[in-house]
Parts: structure tokens; C-alpha cells; sequence
């Protein structure tokens, strides 16, 4: 019996052992960690690729989109420079939220995302940014190609969400929203962060 090419013989980490996408920076890969339903916030263990409990939803807001990142990208050095306020990158792989129309109530999914735009936040004064896309051939959201085809309330639940996301009762927050970005700067986030990987870990 011969195996189907590509074939992993073990699961490959969802970071670094995924494709980046069919045509990045704008058509991308997104691994989803948390859905439109999770009431706790789940990430991706950086050791061994499954997710792990990072904590319970702190605010009674819920995730507005599908919520993950882009496989084998990096936030350090390249998108920090793009980041004005940011003294560094995060340190993480790049953030994506992704909108569709249907639908989907289970993480540790991996989908086709089309880049639209995104929303520059800093966190703890590291560069955090969160790229927002649309579900590839989403019947709904198929013609969307920009941040500006989006209803202003969907921009306004991401905004609000990502701003309280991680408030403690009591604590000063850490967390600042700085603006809402167009594809065109999306897609140089995403070219900045596939560089700072290539740069770290090798291609």
C-alpha cells in the first residue's frame, strides 16, 4: 500500500510543521484555537502542539469570530517595526481572526483564510497584532476584499473583544487598541511575521 503524498507519518506541530497557505501573505492558512462558543481561552502548547487551557473567558463577552494563527509565522523584529509604539514583538506567531458565515463550533481546525485587514494592538508594550480575514469561498463574505466592506458593528465586537479580553477585576489594563489597518498593511504584517520566522527558525 502506498501513503497519499503529502503524508505525515505523525502529526505535525501546528506552528511550525503547517504549510503558511496557498497564497500568502493573502490567502493563508488559519489554525483555529478558539471558536464563537468557547467560554475558556484555549492556545496552542508550544512544546508539543495540542492545545492547552490558558484560562476561563474573563468577561462575559464572547469570541466574535474564529480565533487562531498563522502557521510558521513570528512576531519579532520586522513586525514590531511596523508596530509605532511597540518596543518589541510578542514573540508568538502571528494572530488571526477569521469571519464566516456558517458556523463553526470546533477548534484545532485548519482553513483557508483571504487577509482583509487588521487591528494594531499592543500588549504589555509588545506588538500583538491581530489579522483579520474571511473564510475562503464563505458564501457570504466570498466578495469581501477589504476592512471597509465590513459592517462597522463586527469591527466594533472584534475592537471591543481583543481591548478586554485579558481585564482583571481591579488591575489597570495592559492592553491598547491603537487602530484598525486595511489589507494593505495586513498583508505587510503578514509578509514582516513569515521573514521574522524564516529569520529565527530557517524555512
Amino acid at each position: 500500500m502506498s501513503f497519499p503524498k503529502p503524508f505525515y507519518r505523525w502529526r505535525p506541530h501546528p506552528w511550525h510543521g503547517l504549510e503558511i497557505g496557498p497564497a500568502a501573505p493573502q490567502i493563508v492558512h488559519a489554525f483555529i484555537e478558539i471558536t464563537p462558543f468557547d467560554l475558556m481561552k484555549y492556545e496552542v502548547d508550544k512544546a508539543t502542539g495540542y492545545l492547552r487551557v490558558d484560562r476561563p473567558q474573563r468577561t462575559s463577552s464572547l469570541p466574535p469570530s474564529l480565533y487562531g494563527f498563522i502557521p510558521r509565522t513570528y512576531c519579532a523584529t520586522r513586525v514590531k517595526e511596523l508596530s509605532s509604539g511597540a518596543a518589541r514583538g510578542d514573540g508568538d506567531p502571528l494572530d488571526i481572526s477569521v469571519l464566516s458565515e456558517r458556523p463553526i463550533n470546533r477548534s484545532e481546525v485548519i482553513l483557508n483564510a483571504r487577509v482583509i485587514g487588521g487591528i494594531h494592538m499592543i500588549d504589555h508594550g509588545e506588538a500583538d497584532d491581530k489579522i483579520i480575514a474571511v473564510l475562503e469561498n464563505d458564501n457570504v463574505w466570498t466578495n469581501v476584499k477589504e476592512i471597509d466592506d465590513v459592517a462597522p458593528v463586527i469591527i466594533q465586537r472584534l475592537r471591543h473583544y481583543f481591548a478586554t479580553y485579558k481585564t482583571m477585576p481591579g488591575e489597570p489594563s495592559h492592553v491598547s487598541i491603537e487602530r484598525i489597518y486595511n489589507c494593505e498593511h495586513a498583508l505587510k504584517v503578514v509578509q514582516a511575521a513569515i521573514d521574522d520566522y524564516d529569520e529565527v527558525f530557517g524555512k
